[in-house]
């Protein structure tokens, strides 16, 4: 089964392709990091779909195929800014395997949920697929989410679990998907730190990605 390189990318560790890679957890403090990073402009594309329409600018499809289905098991806090953040955090994730369905680390979904160092590591992550040939298949289960926002309240940290254990690479050219048995690769911790974008529709941005992966405490 395919996995991404483990290096490292401007301080954040890679998302695994499937099944989990050697990485350690990143190291964070009581402080969030990024809390004063700034956001870049999001771009546009044709035929919103994919979210709900609240969730997202408008004119930015986030449509997956039906292989791909991502699983966002977890409850919205009450505090509406962490909810938004957490809503984007989803739509991050699901930015970056548009990528990988379209072949391209350029899409407009990824312009507009990522900045600085979370758009750096998503356009690595869609090249990995792009590079070895494979898409994804399978079902990838998000959960045990919390949320944690700044003093400043412009930023907001998405931590959650993430089993890939029925996700699978799958070969463009042959069609073969790439499956291996089950194990503690399957299971990785994300914290995502959310930026609010200055202006317009309450649009969050992953600025940064931190992973600890073959994570005991989401099995």
């Amino acid at each position: 089964m395919p996995v991404t390189a483990a290096l490292a990318v401007t301080g954040a560790l890679l998302l695994t392709a499937c099944g989990g890679s050697d990485g350690d957890e990143s190291k964070d403090s009581d402080k969030i990091a990024g809390a004063e990073q700034g956001a870049d402009k999001p771009e546009k594309s044709a035929d919103p779909s994919g979210a709900p329409a609240e969730d997202k600018p408008d004119g930015v499809d986030l449509t997956l195929p039906k292989s791909m289905n991502l699983v966002f098991d977890w409850n919205k806090p009450k505090d509406k800014n962490e909810a938004a953040a957490m809503s984007d955090a989803a739509n991050f994730f699901r930015a970056i395997y548009r990528g990988v369905d379209k072949r391209t680390t350029d899409d407009a979904a990824v312009t507009a949920y990522s900045t600085a160092d979370g758009l750096r590591y998503a356009k690595v992550q869609i090249k990995e697929w792009i590079d070895g040939g494979w898409t994804a298949t399978g079902t990838l289960r998000h959960y045990q989410a919390s949320t944690r926002s700044s003093a400043n309240g412009k930023s907001v940290e998405v931590s959650f679990c993430a089993d890939s254990s029925k996700f699978y690479g799958k070969e463009i050219k042959s069609g073969k998907v790439l499956k291996t048995e089950g194990s503690i690769k399957d299971f990785d911790h994300y914290k995502i730190i959310m930026v609010k974008y200055p202006t317009g529709k309450g649009l969050w941005q992953a600025s940064k990605v931190f992973v600890e992966t073959k994570a005991e405490k989401c099995r």
